[in-house]
């Protein structure tokens, strides 16, 4: 396997043919990250700044990872043409950064980045599922004509909680991930949700001007604060999470009914008062009208301050039974920060928590992995 070949048959693993040397990375690429391999194999997806492929990952016989058996990965290129882009190549590093100081089982694991004659990929984990997004479509039209749940509550609950889980952790770290929608929340074929596609992360502010002017992100989810331009912290993620959830219980969005421009959707972000959820489900107890009055308010500091705190106050008010799901995310988040090494915690933090031994971290993360799991 570590051999000097660079490209290998994605089905059988035998070398391929040699053929003229090529740069791309294309299924049947070899991918040497010294301490691994990493086989490319068939596509499966593309978008406008590059290509998702699947894989194989396997260890170097040669090191302490020997004893982990090859397993599938995700491959994530991005086109050549725009790793010449500053903007777009800083985009694409910033992902590789805040998913490398991630680590909990709501988020897709990362294992490496490759740049190879300047084209560069991202090795992450494959989850074998699909994102929430088709989920939500395959139930929406029914539950929109007949102002029915789209999702059932203790579904969209179960992957609510653990899009929460996956928040609390990544604010732990100073990440605030702007992109919070359901096509970003990968459902694994056994229920477990993954957040993914950090990809504008700690984009500043005025890297609006490689946009056109519009702020990166999708407005149907984005906060008043971010359509703006303003400075951001995690409680702008929380209420695209909040919209997230408003989605899997009514099929839609509150400002997006299908028939409206993006521009438009970004100013109702702004300026309007988000639909009551009992306009679209009747049956729906009144409180959750306040629990969404207050979690997409226009100011943030009237929202609900933490992923902690929303999941809580929805517990609270719903009466809903605390389970070990939630009893674990919510553990796992308060001691999050003594895990965090104290160079990347903020000023107002650093020092301020003993951290928690490497030991012990790593048992609470396979604890919380075995609650959802099982």
């Amino acid at each position: 396997m570590f051999a000097d070949d660079r490209r290998i048959c994605p089905t059988c693993g035998t070398p391929a043919p040699v053929r003229s040397p090529s740069p791309r990375t294309g299924p049947g690429t070899l991918i040497d990250l010294g301490w691994g391999q990493v086989i490319v194999g068939n596509k499966v997806g593309d978008g406008g700044m590059g290509v998702v492929y699947s894989g194989w990952l396997y260890y170097n016989p040669a090191t302490n990872l020997a004893t982990i058996p090859p397993h599938p990965v995700a491959i994530k290129v991005l086109h050549r043409s725009m790793s010449s882009r500053p903007y777009v190549r800083k985009l694409f590093l910033g992902e590789a950064q805040a998913l490398q100081g991630l680590n909990h089982p709501n988020v897709v694991k990362f294992y490496a980045l490759s740049d190879v004659q300047d084209q560069l990929a991202l090795i992450i984990e494959f989850v074998d599922g699909e994102s929430l997004d088709k989920v939500i479509a395959r139930h929406a039209a029914k539950a929109m004509a007949n102002r029915q749940l789209c999702l059932s509550f203790s579904r969209a609950w179960f992957y609510f909680e653990q899009l929460l889980g996956a928040l609390a952790a990544t604010h732990e770290l100073g990440i605030v991930h702007r992109d919070v929608k359901p096509a970003n929340l990968l459902i694994r074929c056994d229920g477990i949700a993954k957040l993914t596609d950090y990809g504008i992360a700690r984009l500043p502010a005025d890297e609006a001007k490689h946009t056109g002017g519009l702020q990166p992100g999708t407005g149907a989810y984005m906060s008043p604060e971010q359509v703006q331009g303003f400075h951001l912290d995690g409680r702008s993620d929380l209420y695209s999470a909040a919209i997230v959830l408003y989605e899997a219980l009514t099929g839609r969005t509150p400002f997006d009914d299908g028939e409206v421009s993006e521009l438009m959707i970004r100013k109702s972000q702004v300026d309007d008062t988000p639909p009551p959820i009992t306009m679209f489900l009747p049956e729906a107890h009144p409180i959750m009208d306040m629990l969404f009055a207050r979690a997409l308010a226009k100011d943030p500091n009237n929202r609900f301050q933490s992923a902690v705190e929303i999941g809580n106050a929805f517990c609270d008010a719903l009466g809903l039974k605390d389970t070990p799901g939630w009893k674990a995310q919510r553990e796992f988040a308060r001691r999050a920060v003594g895990i965090v090494p104290a160079a990347m915690l903020p000023r107002s933090t650093a020092g301020k928590t003993q951290p928690i031994p490497k030991v012990e971290a790593n048992q609470m993360r396979a604890n919380l992995a075995r609650v959802y799991t099982h």
